[in-house]
């Protein structure tokens, strides 16, 4: 299945026009207050000897810090402009990068004919699919990970909904940052909570673990602390 061109010029659209410097996206906070405390919620699960597929991995804050920790991590993202982005930003190519399709079947199947059984690591992907998509996006995740890998995947809880609302109709509007976001097209979708488990499970994967976790963002609010957002993870694999 191919993503809507609307929706992928949205995202094109968007990182052609976000600034370099990391921190400069709403979700893009420092690898220190996500995927580094991440590490003990999927580590015990991750084969450290497979490779790491950071999905949807923007400019690669993250890609970067999981390639401190596992041999060979790609970065895959739907947006060209993003992966300009993360490969602009690792000089000494510390990772690797490419532009796919998640709910492409064949662009998952021929990473993983590249790669064989992999990781993946995914943070906040799914509500930003279109609805149409979520099913084949998880299904291609499955493809990636084969019998041997593992998924990592965290995504917004529905209370999130009520937090961005109340700030996107704040008196002075929606943080500059947020603002950014919707000024490309780009909504965030409500996923019901009982429905991220779900698409897992129907794509054959089996939920090993799971929990709340607060998904934190780089803006902060008028009294300075850090804007955090309800969100749920799991760690799902096949034959598990």
């Amino acid at each position: 299945m191919n993503v809507p061109s609307s929706y992928t010029q949205a995202w094109e659209s968007f990182w052609r026009a976000a600034p370099p410097a990391s921190g400069s996206v709403f979700w893009d906070a420092e690898a220190s207050l996500t995927v580094e405390l991440q590490l003990p919620l999927f580590e015990p699960y991750f084969d450290a000897g497979l490779p790491v597929v950071d999905f949807g991995c923007g400019n690669g804050t993250q890609t970067r810090y999981l390639a401190q920790r596992y041999d060979r991590v790609i970065g895959v993202d739907l947006s060209a402009a993003a992966i300009g982005h993360a490969r602009r930003a690792d000089p000494h190519g510390v990772a690797e990068y490419q532009q796919a399709n998640g709910a492409d079947r064949d662009a998952m199947h021929r990473l993983h004919a590249e790669t064989g059984d992999a990781n993946v690591y995914m943070r906040g992907v799914l509500h930003q699919c279109e609805p149409g998509d979520r099913a084949p996006l998880i299904e291609g995740i499955a493809t990636l990970l084969g019998e041997r890998g593992r998924v990592f995947a965290v995504e917004l809880a529905e209370a999130a909904k009520g937090v961005l609302m109340g700030l996107a109709q704040g008196p002075d509007g929606p943080p500059p940052k947020l603002g950014a976001v919707f000024a490309h097209g780009i909504a965030p979708g409500e996923v019901a909570d009982e429905a991220v488990p779900g698409y897992f499970r129907a794509a054959g994967l089996e939920l090993l673990a799971s929990g709340e976790q607060l998904l934190t963002t780089t803006e902060s609010r008028p009294d300075g602390t850090r804007i955090e957002l309800p969100s749920n993870w799991l760690v799902a694999g096949a034959g598990a």
